[in-house]
């Protein structure tokens, strides 16, 4: 069974669009069974009630809420744990990178069989300049620092087996659990896997942090900061 995470912070335009491309697809995406798990990470505008809405309608979405938005992270794992799946996913909720995406990661899970110790991970294309350099910038620092290379540690979405979940030990609830379980699948030595992805523009709403180069220093400073606790707790 595959379960697929949505976090969703004021993301009430969305939704219904979210739920529309992955009803296209889920038979595709069924080993065994398929969940979507949409998460209310404490919004403060109608999300929930869209969620409602959907879930009333589909009877393979789940719904998990959270009261108050404690970060990026922390709505993902909250979903990763209601999940029953044996493959678990997640994709933000702007339908910048493709649900689609998920199709051929599934159909490279049933080529290897039983081998859970595979990582997927999307690779962005087609993005702006500014953002791909800062995609660079930090992909080249954490490598060094880190001494595995990580690329694109961001981009979306991502797939993992419940064998990597369980061994996930005090994970960050900030959006340095990209960077966390990217690292952990490498120092497991685990297969990473990309799969190409063609970055459109936000659909609908506004981004909760990218407002500009502010938030991305910021951004940057936050994940250094995580890095060095990662190095000491993990180790290189």
């Amino acid at each position: 069974m595959i379960s697929i995470i949505v976090p969703c912070y004021n993301e009430e335009r969305n939704i219904h669009m979210l739920v529309e491309r992955f009803d296209g697809i889920k038979e595709l995406l069924n080993i065994n069974g398929f969940e979507l798990i949409l998460v209310d990470n404490g919004s403060q505008d109608k999300t929930s009630i869209e969620i409602d809405k959907q879930c009333e309608k589909y009877d393979y979405i789940k719904k998990v809420s959270i009261k108050k938005n404690i970060g990026y992270g922390y709505g993902i794992l909250q979903g990763l744990y209601a999940g029953s799946g044996e493959w678990l996913g997640w994709i933000h909720a702007d339908l910048q990178s493709p649900p689609e995406a998920f199709v051929e990661m599934v159909a490279k899970v049933k080529d290897y069989e039983k081998n859970s110790k595979l990582f997927f991970k999307g690779r962005r294309k087609n993005r702006p300049l500014l953002d791909t350099l800062f995609t660079i910038g930090m992909g080249v620092l954490e490598s060094i620092f880190l001494r595995k290379k990580l690329w694109d540690i961001n981009a979306q979405p991502t797939l993992i087996s419940r064998s990597l979940l369980k061994k996930m030990e005090n994970p960050p609830y900030d959006f340095s659990l990209d960077l966390y379980v990217y690292y952990l699948a490498k120092k497991l030595e685990y297969d990473v896997i990309r799969i190409p992805v063609k970055q459109k523009p936000r659909v609908a709403g506004k981004s909760s942090w990218n407002n500009g180069m502010k938030a991305r220093l910021k951004l940057i400073k936050r994940t250094l900061v995580y890095s060095f606790e990662l190095k000491k707790r993990i180790g290189v």
